[in-house]
């Protein structure tokens, strides 16, 4: 569906034609710009907009199907940026990706999100605070996505640090790796770190190229991105790197949280063995000698001796206190 149209010149929002190509037209004429905005569009609905604003058709395929990398694309009419903002759940430790999809072109920007997260309504409403930054043009709305989502990755990677904090509590507190099920929530949340560096980590190129700091091919001009613009970008990107670097600390440490829990239970296991193979001993013994009188033998001159069974009684309780005492004394028990 269609969430929001606006027309923009000099940085204030104007009325204008309901029909795409006049508002484009009008926008063109004025030196300003249009922003459409849609929400998990149907292929009928978007194609009443790839053919108002001449969208290249892999570009418009990849916006309908979602379930992209974040990426940035140059075509011949447009530039088509993908990104994936982040929302976490921490009652249920659950990250969750939904996709921004952005067309940008001579004087129009397309958006096209998918996914149950925060819209870009917000991001709207701030850019329309600010005239001058939004004068700028449809550089102005990417960067003002750009930034919105990156600044959401810290917060999430705040919140995953705090609770994979608690977690390393629950695995070295007193009772000595916590629950039986901590195994399965460190994997858990391995894997939603794992959610979140797809979503982070293949952002960090087209940041670069955005920022006019890319490598290799990567280092021409975007275009229909404002070269003034690239300062700004590249603060994007400096916050994106630091939150893959947090990212980074994150899956190595709930790694080796996991490492220190599978090896305490393991210690638990080895000393609840040798805990049973003690008392196994100990049980071993008087078992042998009531085994060795139980036999009935009509020829064994301890049956008839009138101090046999103290005797036997007393040899036992010798011989469990002495195997109690050595094995306290190698802490077996």
């Amino acid at each position: 569906m269609i969430v929001d149209c606006g027309i923009y010149r000099g940085g204030h929002r104007t009325e204008g034609p309901e029909d795409f190509s006049d508002a484009l037209a009008e926008a063109r004429a004025a030196g300003g710009f249009v922003w459409v905005g849609l929400h998990e569009p149907t292929a009928q609905e978007f194609d009443l907009v790839s053919q108002e604003f001449a969208l290249h058709a892999l570009a418009v395929e990849d916006a309908l199907k979602a379930h992209q990398r974040p990426k940035l694309e140059v075509y011949d009419d447009s530039l088509f940026a993908v990104l994936k903002p982040v929302a976490y759940e921490p009652q249920s430790d659950a990250v969750s990706t939904g996709e921004i999809m952005i067309f940008l072109g001579d004087s129009f920007v397309v958006t096209v999100r998918h996914g149950e997260g925060d819209g870009l309504a917000g991001v709207r409403h701030r850019l329309e605070q600010e005239p001058e930054m939004l004068g700028k043009g449809p550089t102005a709305v990417l960067y003002a996505i750009a930034d919105s989502v990156v600044d959401h990755y810290l917060d999430v990677a705040t919140e995953l640090q705090t609770d994979l904090e608690e977690l390393e509590a629950e695995v070295f507190s007193p009772d000595r790796g916590g629950s039986r099920n901590t195994a399965s929530r460190i994997y858990n949340f391995k894997r939603q770190i794992t959610e979140f560096r797809r979503a982070t980590g293949p952002l960090a190129l087209p940041m670069s190229r955005l920022g006019g700091t890319g490598v290799g091919a990567f280092t021409a001009t975007v275009p229909f991105v404002d070269d003034s613009a690239h300062p700004f970008f590249r603060d994007v990107s400096d916050h994106l790197t630091r939150v893959n670097e947090s990212v980074e600390g994150l899956d190595r440490l709930v790694s080796d949280i996991l490492s220190a829990h599978l090896a305490q239970t393991s210690v638990q296991q080895n000393d609840d063995m040798r805990k049973i193979s003690a008392w196994a001993a100990m049980a071993a013994i008087p078992t042998m000698i009531a085994g060795i009188y139980g036999m009935n033998f009509d020829h064994m001159p301890e049956l008839h001796w009138l101090w046999s069974y103290p005797a036997v009684i007393a040899v036992m309780a010798v011989l469990e206190v002495l195997l109690y005492r050595q094995f306290k004394r190698r802490e077996w028990l």
